[in-house]
């Protein structure tokens, strides 16, 4: 019996999987293969509390800094936040929590948790204020960091095509985070450029197998900003 996956807009797409208090993954690197459609509809859902799992988190105005905005994030595990000035003045009132982790460490927790793994050693933070709390042991002479993998209730993603059984492509770097955190979630919702039907995508360009993918929506306009635009000047 097959499974319709695709649903015809995000707040289809998330209806029945938000609850205040939850935990979501978050695609994306800075504001590149964000899925900027699925974001709103959290936002448009009013779910507050939430803890979010994202390599950072985008910008005032777009991305997840629009979930702060609204003050419906509890807690970020990033590694990066240095553009988002409404992440900075939460924190530093005390309004919003977080946890830190170098990029490769974050990385590699999410990778863990979609592989059953529960924690991992690394040298990378020994010495450091990441590793306070934290069990260390020591490998042939070397001392190492225990970090525990990562599995969320929700994972959003934003993929350049897909098809209807929820293989995923990503396009260039918009590619980052989305693939493992598809995998590290009970359930995994992507929004899709380019939706085609079964077997229009080589079996060996396949990066997310559909089997991590519960639920699609195709996207009708993609709007793709600029972080931080570089430009040089024009010759004389």
């Amino acid at each position: 019996m097959a499974v319709n996956k695709v649903y015809p807009d995000a707040k289809a797409a998330l209806a029945g999987l938000l609850r205040d208090d939850m935990t979501i993954m978050a695609g994306g690197f800075g504001l590149c293969g964000i899925p900027a459609t699925l974001i709103a509809a959290i936002r448009d859902s009013g779910v507050k509390g939430l803890t979010v799992v994202s390599n950072n988190a985008g910008i005032d105005e777009a991305g997840l800094g629009i979930l702060l905005q609204t003050r419906q994030i509890r807690k970020m595990i990033s590694s990066y936040v240095g553009e988002n000035a409404t992440f900075a003045r939460q924190y530093l009132a005390g309004e919003l929590e977080i946890e830190f982790n170098p990029q490769g460490t974050l990385a590699e927790r999410i990778r863990a948790g979609g592989a059953g793994i529960p924690a991992f050693f690394t040298p990378t933070g020994v010495g450091t204020e990441i590793a306070k709390g934290k069990e260390t042991r020591e490998f042939d002479g070397k001392t190492y960091l225990m970090e525990r993998g990562l599995v969320a209730d929700l994972a959003i993603i934003h993929a350049w095509k897909g098809d209807s059984e929820g293989n995923l492509v990503y396009r260039l770097t918009a590619r980052n985070f989305n693939p493992i955190m598809a995998t590290a979630a009970r359930v995994t919702v992507a929004e899709v450029e380019h939706l085609v039907a079964p077997g229009e995508i080589a079996a060996d360009t396949i990066v997310t197998p559909g089997i991590f993918v519960q639920r699609l929506v195709k996207l009708d306009h993609v709007e793709k900003h600029i972080e931080q635009r570089t430009t040089r000047k024009r010759a004389a």
